[in-house]
């Protein structure tokens, strides 16, 4: 590992990028390494520090597939089982067909659903500063999240390509708890959890609108300028629609985030032994692991670059990394950023956290080129 290289990434991040805090955690083999600059409160100036609580976002997505193909080894149900077979009628709206998109679909962002995360009940809360500030409690129901999900008609056929769709997990995340007649952080604790040693890992109870300490304090400048139409919003034209640069970012910390896919917060060290676990083999049945990462491609999806997507995970594409396979999770909303990458054997991995969201590809892109020594692609 270039530890010199990665803590002038850092400290680029913050002092050209305008990252508040960012902290790295490197695992290669038996020896670790922790970076980090900037701070986690910019009004106490208080440094970010190792052990820090933080959203993971999407990376939630991984540990709900690794539940479900979890349940498949043990019978209880098919990834290529219908939405209709556990979920009758929920997908049958506005286009959708339950009958022709499968549970895998809904794991690899291939069943056609839009793009959940812009839809108008989402960004007309949450879009502009003064609709954050009205609305960063509000409390999501299954019920609301299932209506968000199919309020848009499809954008693809089953099957036909890769679409990001947080939707899609909300449904996978019904059927866990409808198979099984536990709640999601039940069984997540017990499959993967428990097993992996993440002590420091949890979903987030209804209603608590904070974080466990030690925690950086999170903020944004993820807003669209006022007056914007949402309804207007697509995944081509918002960077355009956002508000002018240069504002100081808002404090978002204490936000009810009960619509995101998982709702799990995790620590750097937690995530790296999650992930090298799910890269490598180490939790899942061999079958169920070649599901996993059995991958499409996303080019065109106005998505992550250079990667392919499997269930739940993503992995960086061969064409740029060549002979190394790099494995990982990602996750960005209002006020975090989390990323943690390792090596198919689960021996080399790297995570990373921000207190604000993703701000440029380019800071990830940096950080794991100089730790694993690859290129990734610009």
């Amino acid at each position: 590992m270039t530890h010199t290289d990665i803590q002038q990434v850092l400290d680029w991040a913050v002092a050209e990028v305008g990252i508040p805090g960012i902290v790295v955690e490197a695992r290669d083999g038996d020896r670790s390494w922790f970076g980090s600059a900037g701070v986690a409160d910019l009004r106490t100036g208080a440094p970010r520090q190792p052990g820090e609580h933080a959203q993971i976002g999407s990376g939630g997505k991984a540990f709900m597939a690794a539940v479900l193909l979890d349940m498949e080894a043990e019978g209880r149900l098919s990834i290529d089982d219908p939405v209709n077979r556990w979920l009758p009628g929920v997908l049958d709206v506005n286009g959708y067909d339950g009958d022709r998109i499968t549970v895998r679909h809904l794991l690899s962002n291939t069943g056609g659903l839009y793009a959940t995360g812009l839809a108008p009940e989402l960004t007309s809360r949450y879009g502009t500063r003064a609709a954050f500030l009205k609305h960063r409690f509000d409390e999501y129901t299954t019920e609301d999240l299932f209506r968000m999900t199919v309020s848009q008609p499809p954008v693809a056929e089953p099957g036909e390509r890769f679409l990001y769709a947080n939707g899609g997990f909300y449904l996978a995340e019904a059927m866990i708890e409808k198979i099984t007649g536990n709640s999601f952080a039940e069984e997540v604790e017990r499959r993967v959890f428990r097993p992996l040693g993440l002590a420091h890992t949890y979903v987030r109870p209804a209603g608590e609108l904070g974080y466990r300490d030690p925690h950086p304090r999170a903020y944004s400048n993820q807003f669209f300028q006022d007056g914007v139409d949402m309804a207007s919003v697509t995944g081509e034209n918002w960077p355009t629609l956002l508000e002018e640069p240069g504002l100081e970012p808002l404090d978002v910390t204490e936000f009810n985030t009960s619509w995101l896919p998982g709702n799990i917060v995790s620590t750097t060290s937690d995530m790296i032994r999650a992930v090298s676990a799910l890269a490598s083999g180490a939790l899942l049945p061999p079958d169920q692991h070649r599901e996993m990462w059995t991958t499409v491609s996303t080019e065109g999806a106005d998505w992550l670059p250079h990667t392919r997507y499997g269930l739940g995970l993503f992995e960086f594409d061969k064409a740029v990394t060549g002979d190394q396979t790099l494995r990982g999770v990602g996750g960005s909303y209002w006020g975090t950023m989390f990323f943690t990458v390792s090596t198919a054997d689960g021996e080399h991995a790297i995570s990373v956290h921000t207190n604000i969201e993703l701000k440029s590809w380019e800071v990830l892109r940096r950080i794991f080129e100089a730790g694993f020594g690859v290129s990734i692609g610009a």
